[in-house]
């Protein structure tokens, strides 16, 4: 059988309707985090950045007080402490130890 595969660069992914937030595609207070789990979201930042985003991305935006009650939150429905990290800071370190690039998240 022949099969095609494609990087998440060959995708086009329209724009979000207007009035909901430009970078996640969500209808969210732009005090909030972005919504990490959208998929509009994930695609874009992955061919902006090479990586998924984390938890940290989608907070970059929010005041400290946000982002605090945010990972409190976070952590108490089991998200894993290196979730919260920014991933760009993540990826270099992982850069550093000789990681292979396509197999990081």
């Amino acid at each position: 059988m022949d099969v095609k595969e494609f990087s998440l660069d060959d995708f086009v992914i329209f724009p979000p309707v207007n009035g909901v937030c430009q970078k996640c595609a969500v209808d969210h207070d732009p005090a909030m985090p972005h919504d990490k789990d959208s998929l509009y979201y994930q695609m874009r930042f992955h061919q902006k950045h090479k990586r998924f985003p984390t938890w940290a991305d989608a907070m970059r935006h929010c005041d400290e007080q946000v982002k605090a009650a945010w990972k409190a939150a976070l952590l108490e429905h089991g998200v894993k402490p290196e979730e919260l990290e920014d991933g760009s800071e993540r990826m270099d370190d992982l850069r550093e130890q000789g990681a292979d690039e396509k197999r990081l998240p």
